[in-house]
């Protein structure tokens, strides 16, 4: 259906188009993000977060971003990011709760199988499906959400309600204990899967509304970055969390004190270490510190929920059904047929 689209075309050279392109922002933008992402990923993992391998790329590349934010704002002619979208209030809060939404539903995707693996002694395949409370009711809370905000034309009530079951979610998975029933495990998982799906179209809804015309695209596009760098960032937070928890918790039990440094390194190596232990105090005390450092992940996660929820009180209601006002719009046919119809006839 694309190829009958009529759009209206920006003519000009190939050269002049290219010179529209922001290339210093670009390269500025995108060598700092990625700098700045691949420490964060492998810190605590392959070097440890007081390296210098881990802690000079993320300072030089968090400088790059700094100068990014005054080349952007003072100097690029033809910005990459409108420094605009920002400056609005109640968009700036909406980026941070997308961030804290990336953080927290990725430190859940990553490390509740490992809850199922390492502590239930789950499969692979039989933890994924453990995972359904979550993987099963984000998507059909999406939707819903959706359209109910399509046709209410309002979304401040569907982020307060997301973030709200979001901070309840994540609540609840405290109370996660080694033994904890199925029927439990399932209904604790399921309120925070309902939350995190409802904010997927309500904080996108809502940034697009916040926006002016003009800014629309760069609004859509930051919020999608920002999501993926909050993921980004949520494996890594649990990371540090899960490794200093851990190693604290071992270190009260005796048979494990030894073992605290090297266990404590890695949260999904040490899945299989306790799968292959066999059954005794050991590998109990090692079920249960595991548990309990991944208790400490669900406290961060609850903190962060509860910023951003407190967050979506202060977001403004916009009217959803603003005119899209750009020079790349389709043709109007009256006015294309007016011009005609104007054209003298030879």
């Amino acid at each position: 259906m694309t190829i009958f689209l009529k759009l209206n075309q920006k003519h000009g050279t190939f050269f002049a188009k290219l010179r529209e392109v922001d290339w210093i922002g670009m390269v500025l933008f995108l060598a700092s993000t990625t700098g700045f992402l691949i420490p964060v990923t492998w810190g605590g993992v392959q070097y440890a977060w007081d390296s210098w391998r881990t802690l000079v790329p993320l300072i030089v590349c968090a400088i790059g971003m700094i100068a990014f934010g005054v080349y952007i704002e003072y100097f690029a002619a033809n910005p990459l990011i409108r420094t605009s979208v920002f400056k609005n209030t109640s968009a700036a809060i909406l980026y941070v709760s997308t961030v804290i939404h990336g953080i927290i539903l990725w430190a859940l995707l990553y490390y509740m199988p490992l809850y199922f693996e390492a502590v239930k002694g789950f499969g692979p395949i039989l933890a994924g499906v453990a995972m359904f409370p979550w993987t099963f009711t984000v998507a059909p809370a999406s939707v819903a959400t959706g359209i109910a905000i399509a046709v209410t034309g309002q979304y401040r009530w569907a982020n307060r309600a997301g973030w709200f079951l979001a901070t309840l979610g994540m609540g609840l998975l405290i109370m996660l204990k080694p033994n904890t029933s199925t029927v439990s495990w399932i209904f604790l998982n399921l309120v925070g899967g309902v939350g995190t799906g409802i904010l997927f179209p309500a904080m996108a809804l809502a940034v697009q509304a916040s926006a002016t015309a003009k800014d629309q695209a760069y609004a859509a596009n930051m919020f999608s970055f920002f999501r993926a760098f909050g993921q980004t960032l949520g494996v890594a937070i649990g990371g540090v969390i899960f490794q200093n928890q851990m190693k604290k918790k071992m270190l009260t039990f005796p048979l494990l004190a030894d073992l605290a440094a090297e266990y404590s390194r890695d949260a999904a190596g040490l899945v299989e270490i306790i799968k292959e232990m066999p059954e005794g105090e050991m590998r109990e005390q090692l079920r249960e510190s595991y548990t309990d450092a991944l208790k400490y992940i669900w406290i961060v996660m609850l903190a962060f929920s509860a910023v951003a929820l407190l967050g979506s009180w202060f977001i403004k209601a916009y009217d959803m059904n603003g005119a899209m006002d750009t020079e790349r719009g389709f043709v109007d046919k009256d006015k294309v047929g007016d011009v005609e119809k104007e054209q003298p006839v030879m």
